[in-house]
């Protein structure tokens, strides 16, 4: 059987894929040698597929010196779609032998410090046992992150996010509710309505851009915005629990952090027949077109673990 080009030109056997792939290694590392290391190859077995490429296309494609190797200008046009003939066999052989084993390899996970400690850490050793092929490199940090860059496979993060380079989607939603303690609310009275909160000490929350604008909605009435003043400004959640518990003030705050406290009483919602925007639970991935089998393991996991729980709201799978 005669293979064609994509030009119709009929063409004696097939593109030599092989020999693209070393091609493309070689020039990535700048060295046979090394680039034989990382194939699993002899160094030997690297130069002759460099030579039987060159003998096939009838040019010259890399310049060979003593100290160093570079592309030639036909080298430079090939070299975007052999990297491609590199990349594409490597994620063909990686997704078959995903399917045909089970998962297996490393993530290389984020998340903020308070959530990964409270929330994620408990519950990643469960996850461990079920998969003992996968490791976990779990980061925690509250700073921003390059997830390409550093090569992280996914983080996750709570609130919104405008790179639109990034895959973004959601793990769960989880209610805002204003808190206080009922000693607090004794000493000072409980509110009817937002507005009142104006006259409350509020917990700030200054890693937020409107931390001290609180919206309410109440089903039949106009949304109500108030704006809120206090003497505790925090840039971390999880930091205003004591506070609140102490009594010092009415905090909008994410409900994973203190749905405990409000089952025992320690803590009481604020206005329970007005809601807040809910916040969203993300889950930061690099562009591409799938997840590899490990990562789809964790966020499987992890949705199914989501669900049961009493802060978790809107899960989306």
């Amino acid at each position: 059987m005669v293979a064609a080009t994509a030009a119709g030109t009929p063409m004696p056997h097939l593109p030599d894929f092989e020999a693209w792939a070393i091609f493309a290694k070689v020039a990535e590392r700048g060295s046979f040698s090394q680039a034989a290391e990382d194939l699993g190859l002899s160094k030997t077995t690297v130069s002759k597929a460099i030579t039987r490429l060159e003998q096939r296309m009838g040019t010259t494609l890399l310049h060979r010196t003593t100290r160093r190797l570079s592309l030639t200008e036909n080298g430079r046009m090939a070299l975007e779609r052999a990297a491609r003939i590199l990349a594409d066999g490597a994620a063909v052989e990686e997704e078959v032998f995903e399917t045909a084993a089970s998962p297996r390899g490393q993530i290389k996970m984020a998340a903020s410090v308070l959530f990964g400690l409270e929330i994620l850490a408990p519950i990643l050793p469960r996850f461990l046992d079920l998969y003992p092929d996968i490791d976990l490199d779990l980061h925690l940090t509250d700073e921003p992150i390059d997830l390409v860059g550093d090569g992280f496979d996914l983080a996750l993060r709570v609130g919104t996010f405008a790179d639109s380079s990034l895959r973004i989607s959601r793990l769960a939603s989880f209610r805002r509710p204003a808190v206080a303690s009922p000693a607090y609310l004794d000493r000072v009275g409980r509110p009817t309505h937002p507005r009142e909160l104006a006259d409350h000490q509020a917990i700030i929350f200054s890693h937020i851009a409107a931390g001290r604008l609180w919206r309410f909605r109440r089903d039949g009435e106009e949304d109500c915005e108030v704006a809120v003043s206090g003497r505790y400004h925090v840039n971390n959640s999880g930091a205003a629990v004591p506070a609140l518990l102490a009594g010092q003030g009415v905090a909008l705050q994410p409900e994973f952090f203190i749905w405990r406290e409000l089952q025992d009483g320690r803590l009481e919602e604020v206005l329970p027949d007005w809601t807040t925007d809910p916040g969203p639970l993300n889950i930061l991935s690099p562009p591409g077109q799938g997840h590899p089998a490990r990562v789809r393991a964790l966020i499987g996991f992890l949705r199914d673990h989501f669900t049961t729980q009493p802060w978790a709201h809107g899960i989306e799978v």
